[in-house]
């Protein structure tokens, strides 16, 4: 605990605040508080507890409440001293905290159980004796994301005597007064230096006669406290690709829930597209930081959204967080204004009204977030969305005002294809109780249902149950659809009133007007049915098919993610021709989860009764006794793998025809605890070069796990005794010349804040996870080839997923593997390294 962040913002020559110095405790003596009311550029409450000699200090933006169910933002600020606790007056403008300090209450507190403890934990208890505030209180630290400056706790009252009831005074309005001097804020403020936190410096002669913030609030309020104007929020139409040019700027698609802020009399309301109020349904940071801004009343135009581990807006993680009742993840990004004290903005052009929003959001805490404009080009800008597999981009006409409705000022062009679709029947999980396997879908048609086929991905466990729950209230005996459908579409549907919509995403429609590769991505509670209409009128690029029959297909294997045995498959339909040519012909080792990744998992490399026929086997010619080994050769072999579970595919350095001569080697970047990814990223780097000055191509994938592999193609000649030396000298030598950053030995002791070189991926049978491939781990990771320009902070090494990676192929202009074989030369000499070994 310091008081030097104190003092260095503080000029003593000009502000009566007292100089920090820390004072010794007196043992066995009361702790004191203090709560002081403080109204600077916005009013808030100082919340401080002494401890160590010092004043542990929290910005309560609402300021305390007596009603349990409140939660208050509470902001940890920097240690003050003990003599703070008796600070009253004025700080001029331009200090730090320049307005109007008054003691607002003051006692005593009394920890339970180990304050430090509490503290370190992140969950302080403890009781007060204050003249206006008592009985049991919790301080809890929210959990903040990378690279946050403020650390946001929450401030609430325990169940206790001394707790209110929601409809009782709000202690707040009934005692605004000082403990101290029985002054109000508006009697304080006149006092020398003289300074108004809404007027400025106040003249000497004029100082009577100036208006308080008190009466500056009222005048306010006089003209703005009507009902706010209806705004109707202004909508995209949809492009194929985005605009460029420069009328236009461009802003990242977010996966999430539009909404649109209301802000009036210290309240905060959170309206949709269609006007419920879902202020409830995101918890109290949003609201309580949109109370804190710096305005009497305003209107705002935003997007709610959880992030996933990439950072990347994550609409289904935004879903399972709602039906969980779970609000410490929510962001809300902000990219419009079109309101403020009392001045429709809507008429000024997008450039001003953004000027204004990030003036106003500029002091905001993390929860609240300007959406970032890009200027370059839109072709650019889309592409790199894509290749991130985001949604997709807004381009805004940075002159136009903001225009009720749809409007080609503002056009959307997304990376992969979205539906919002009416859900019009289920059929049950043949696997868990009160579960869905998939859902029946539809679209409105000269005001008739259309038939859009099924979807059988994308739902968590916890989504699955949730939609059974809302579904069972709604079933018909008979089908919503105009038309008849066929035998096999009917077949185990239940049908449902037509009532809730989905958001789904999908590679385009089939000829017979079907969607196809789809994966549910939630509930669009914010739109009512009849309006959903087809938006996408491309058909889809016609994929692989298998003819390996799967068994329960709605199997969940991922229950996070939602990834069911059909959408495993689904997946490698889609990417089978990037993939095929590092999976077929190879021995192969398999980590099967007949279960699903919570059940048990186990590596198999040879032969189980009832394998699919498709799925071949091949003996191996140093074993001639041994166990065949497996291999497939066609689509129809992958997919006999997602039926029998397997969930990882590690496949052999070789070929069968080749079988002792690798046309790879690999090196595993395997980090220990400590080592950031920005590390990582570095150390594939080297690898790099290091094999470039050994003539050697190199590429690089993510592991789908916590690291990166460099794989270099070489041209088949030497065989595994050669090639393994070859990887292990280069992974001793980068060992040997940085050993505070790599090791090359496995042993876990010796990782601690290294990255292991990992070489014994090329020996004979040895494998490592290929292009790809899913991983049996939470989220459903995939190992994804890269670009090297693409190793960035932005893509981390499990971003790429089941259900995100199909956009980013899909998007890409050239796979960044291509030249894979092309770029194979002969194992090199190991010129040199004998000296280097000496």
């Amino acid at each position: 605990m310091s008081l030097a962040p104190y003092n260095s913002k503080r000029d003593f020559s000009r502000t009566r605040e007292p100089k920090g110095e820390t004072e010794a405790g007196t043992d066995g003596a009361a702790l004191s508080f203090v709560v002081q009311k403080h109204d600077a550029r916005r009013l808030h409450y100082d919340f401080r507890l002494e401890l160590d000699g010092v004043l542990l200090s929290w910005a309560v933006t609402r300021g305390p409440s007596l009603v349990p169910a409140e939660k208050r933002l509470a902001v940890h600020v920097e240690d003050h001293p003990l003599a703070y606790g008796s600070f009253e007056g004025t700080i001029p403008k331009g200090e730090y905290g320049g307005g109007t300090v008054i003691v607002w209450d003051r006692g005593t507190w009394t920890p339970v159980g180990d304050p430090k403890r509490g503290l370190a934990k992140g969950h302080l208890e403890f009781t007060l004796d204050g003249e206006k505030l008592s009985g049991l209180w919790h301080l809890v630290r929210i959990k903040g994301k990378p690279g946050e400056k403020r650390e946001n706790w929450l401030l609430m009252k325990g169940e206790d005597a001394a707790a209110r009831a929601a409809d009782a005074p709000d202690i707040l309005e009934e005692r605004p007064e000082s403990v101290a001097s029985g002054r109000l804020i508006a009697d304080v403020e006149q006092e020398a230096p003289g300074w108004s936190s809404k007027t400025g410096p106040i003249p000497p002669k004029s100082r009577a006669r100036a208006a308080s913030p008190a009466t500056a609030k009222r005048k306010a309020a006089k003209s703005t406290s009507g009902p706010l104007p209806d705004m109707p929020l202004m909508l995209a139409t949809r492009v194929r690709t985005a605009p460029s040019g420069e009328a236009w700027v461009h802003e990242i698609k977010f996966d999430g829930y539009r909404l649109q802020p209301r802000l009036q009399d210290r309240r905060a309301t959170l309206l949709t597209r269609g006007g419920l109020d879902w202020t409830a349904r995101f918890g109290p940071a949003i609201r309580e930081a949109l109370i804190g801004l710096p305005a009497e009343s305003a209107i705002l135009d935003g997007e709610v959204v959880v992030e996933g581990s990439g950072g990347a807006s994550d609409f289904s993680a935004l879903q399972a967080d709602l039906s969980a009742e779970r609000t410490d993840r929510f962001v809300l990004y902000l990219f419009d204004l079109l309101y403020l004290d009392g001045e429709d903005l809507r008429p000024l052009p997008l450039s001003e009204r953004k000027a204004r929003l990030e003036a106003l959001l500029a002091d905001a805490p993390p929860v609240l977030r300007l959406s970032a404009t890009f200027e370059e080009e839109g072709a650019m800008v889309l592409r790199h969305a894509c290749r991130l597999s985001l949604e997709g981009v807004i381009s805004k006409k940075r002159s136009a005002p903001y225009r009720n409705g749809r409007s080609r000022d503002w056009v959307k062009s997304r990376c992969a294809e979205r539906q919002e679709l009416v859900v019009c029947g289920y059929v049950p999980s043949t696997t868990g109780r009160d579960a869905i396997g998939s859902l029946v879908m539809g679209y409105y048609q000269d005001g008739a249902l259309v038939h859009a086929g099924r979807v059988g991905t994308g739902y968590s466990q916890t989504v699955a149950r949730d939609l059974i729950e809302r579904l069972k209230p709604l079933r018909r005996k008979t089908s919503p659809f105009k038309a008849r459908l066929p035998a096999e579409a009917e077949r185990d549907v239940v049908f449902v009133a037509p009532e809730l919509v989905a958001e789904v995403e999908f590679r385009g429609w089939t000829g017979d007007g079907h969607l196809r590769h789809a994966a549910f991505r939630g509930l669009r509670e914010d739109k009512p049915a009849k309006d959903v209409a087809r938006e996408a009128r491309a058909e889809a690029p016609k994929a692989p098919s298998s003819t390996v029959r799967l068994t329960h297909p709605d199997r969940i294997y991922w229950p996070d993610a939602g990834v069911t045995k059909a959408g495993l498959a689904d997946y490698y339909a889609q990417v089978w021709r990037w993939m095929a040519p590092f999976v077929v012909n190879r021995p192969l080792a398999l980590l099967r989860c007949p279960e699903g990744i919570e059940g048990q998992c186990f590596f198999q490399k040879h032969a189980w009764r009832g394998a699919s026929k498709a799925i071949r086997l091949v003996g191996d010619p140093t074993d001639a006794d041994g166990a065949a080994l497996l291999s497939i050769l066609d689509l129809d072999g992958l997919i006999g793998l997602v039926q029998a579970g397997v969930l990882e595919i590690h496949p052999w350095g070789a070929t069968l025809e080749a079988i002792e001569q690798p046309d790879q080697m690999i090196f595993d970047l395997d980090p220990g605890e400590g080592v950031s990814w920005q590390e990582i990223i570095a150390a594939a780097g080297e690898v790099r070069a290091r094999l470039s000055a050994l003539g050697l191509a190199s590429f690089v994938k993510t592991s789908g796990g916590k690291g990166l592999h460099v794989v270099a193609p070489l041209r088949p000649g030497a065989d595994w005794s050669a090639v393994k030396p070859f990887t292990k000298a280069i992974a001793d030598e980068m060992a040997r010349d940085a050993p505070e950053r790599f090791v090359s030995t496995i042993s876990k002791a010796k990782r601690t804040g290294r990255i292991l070189v990992d070489y014994l991926r090329n020996g004979r049978g040895n494998t490592a996870v290929a292009p790809y491939s899913t991983r049996a781990r939470p989220g459903a990771a995939v190992s994804m080839p890269l670009d090297w320009s693409e190793l960035t902070p932005e893509i981390g090494p499990a971003y790429f997923t089941v259900l995100n990676a199909p956009a980013r192929l899909a998007a890409q202009e050239r796979d960044p593997w291509a030249d894979f074989r092309d770029a194979a030369v002969p194992l090199p000499e190991p010129k040199g390294r004998g000296r280097r070994r000496r």
